[in-house]
């Protein structure tokens, strides 16, 4: 999606940015492992699908992706690149054609390391509140692998309510739906996030 391409948010402890073809090859090696395809229901590919499929997300409208950085690797680095600092990504499908304030969600935290800090809740909170603000979003769903605890356990913090169980694909399907009480609760979660432009001009920014 190419309304978020000079988009960069701010958070405490992640930074989203958008999904660009120095992102990919640390993206192509998280995708090799076995529990990511299980998880995110993916098919491996080559290095060069994995260009390609960067290229058609970025012109998609009803794909938006933003990249999740660890926060702190990202503002005390000094010479090392933004790869090194990638923790995941998060989603936005608008793909109901005839609900287009229906956004499906997702997100990866890939890296290890970065797994059990907060940084999926945080990211999911960030990309909800982009979506409301920025896309005019008032419902989202979260389609999760029947047997991933730490996601269900945590949409179902977010206030995400489980409304289908599908045994054919094993997925659990949730919603929330932004009525006026909970986007206050989204924008307070969120006050402290910074939109910045993402560029030539995104370090100067730190």
């Amino acid at each position: 999606m190419r309304s978020n391409e000079n988009t960069l948010l701010l958070g405490k402890k992640v930074v989203l940015v958008p999904y660009t073809a120095e992102h990919v090859p640390r993206y192509h090696e998280w995708m090799k492992s076995e529990e990511l395809q299980r998880l995110t229901a993916s098919e491996p590919l080559t290095l060069e699908q994995e260009y390609s499929m960067q290229r058609s997300w970025r012109e998609d409208t009803a794909k938006c992706t933003f990249i999740v950085l660890d926060a702190e690797k990202w503002q005390a680095r000094l010479s090392t690149t933004e790869e090194s600092c990638m923790a995941g990504d998060v989603n936005l499908f608008l793909t109901d054609l005839g609900d287009p304030s229906l956004g499906e969600i997702e997100v990866m935290i890939a890296e290890p390391s970065c797994r059990g800090k907060g940084f999926g809740t945080e990211a999911v909170l960030m990309m909800m509140s982009y979506g409301v603000t920025r896309l005019g979003l008032t419902k989202f769903e979260a389609k999760i692998g029947q047997g991933n605890e730490p996601s269900i356990r945590m949409f179902q913090k977010l206030h995400f309510e489980q409304v289908a169980v599908s045994s054919v694909f094993q997925e659990v399907t949730f919603r929330l739906i932004v009525n006026e009480h909970e986007r206050q609760w989204l924008l307070e979660q969120t006050s402290h996030v910074e939109e910045k432009c993402y560029g030539d001009g995104s370090s100067e920014s730190r």
